[in-house]
């Protein structure tokens, strides 16, 4: 089962030009996306996140359970669900305006257990800068990573919630030594500083950025490099895209009993690139219709 731990929150998708734009609820939230990604792609997980018990929280835990993600381990709270409105340019990329004062996601508390049959875990965005639960994450992270279990990062930048850039490059810098596979987006590794090479030398075994449109490329221990090209689609928006990949990267890496450190190491080329190319595909569809709406197993070609 891969674990996936983070917020939840509500996306205010426009659905026009102006300042309102006819804003429509959608179901979001990074470590939720990858969740509902992972569980549309057939790999066990679970989700582990603290929700609202108000009718968006209701909703997420619906969107969850359609998907075929346990939700046993998703802690509860009378507090309002965090919101996030969008805007999309003329390229279709999303930036976000977040309302996450007295939110129940910023609550969550560290998990006595993770569930028996765990074989990863996931992290990443706003999960990870809003506190207490930023330091309640963190926790789980560390202790994750000391009990053997393959970790995820995708720290998912969102520069308007970080009050102290430098503190949280930092943290970031901290997180390093506990994670397995590292997952960024070009513009995030520009804003967080560093390189591919100085990532890998403080922890992860691999490190893999996404160019947009123009693919995704693998960086690992040995020194090697595996790129590949992004597939071709008319985009509709990317909200979602970097979520699907991260889903993708772990359901692949199951799917090759590939979840350990030394897995990742003894991938090669080929099946580097077969795993690239296959979270290319997903994310490429996710990109082709409007809010995250990662696919199914039976539309995406086989790894």
């Amino acid at each position: 089962m891969i674990v996936v731990a983070g917020e939840a929150l509500i996306d205010l998708v426009p659905q026009g030009t102006g300042a309102l734009a006819g804003l429509k609820p959608a179901l979001g939230g990074g470590p939720y996306n990858t969740a509902v990604a992972l569980g549309r792609l057939g790999s066990p997980t679970a989700f582990c996140s603290r929700t609202s018990h108000d009718a968006f929280g209701e909703a997420l835990l619906d969107g969850l359970r359609a998907a075929g993600v346990d939700v046993s381990a998703v802690q509860r709270g009378a507090e309002p669900t965090t919101l996030a409105v969008a805007t999309i340019d003329g390229n279709g990329s999303a930036a976000y305006s977040f309302y996450v004062e007295g939110t129940a996601d910023r609550l969550f508390a560290v998990p006595e257990v993770l569930p028996a049959e765990v074989r990863a875990v996931s992290f990443g965005t706003c999960s990870l800068v809003l506190e207490p639960g930023a330091t309640a994450y963190e926790t789980l992270l560390h202790t994750a990573a000391a009990q053997g279990v393959f970790t995820a990062l995708d720290p998912n930048v969102r520069a308007g919630l970080i009050p102290d850039a430098d503190a949280y490059r930092a943290r970031f810098r901290g997180w390093l030594p506990s994670v397995s596979l590292l997952k960024l987006s070009e513009e995030d590794a520009l804003w967080l500083g560093g390189s591919p090479r100085e990532w890998l030398a403080a922890g992860p075994a691999a490190v893999v950025i996404t160019h947009g449109g123009d693919g995704l490329s693998a960086f690992t221990r040995d020194g090697a490099v595996y790129p590949v090209p992004g597939e071709k689609v008319d985009v509709v928006d990317t909200i979602g895209a970097g979520d699907t990949v991260n889903a993708a990267l772990l359901h692949g890496l199951a799917a090759q009993d590939a979840l350990s450190r030394e897995a990742l190491l003894g991938l090669g080329a080929d099946g580097w690139t077969r795993l690239l190319r296959f979270a290319a595909r997903a994310a490429a569809i996710t990109c082709s219709r409007a809010g995250a709406e990662p696919p199914y197993a039976s539309e995406v070609d086989a790894l």
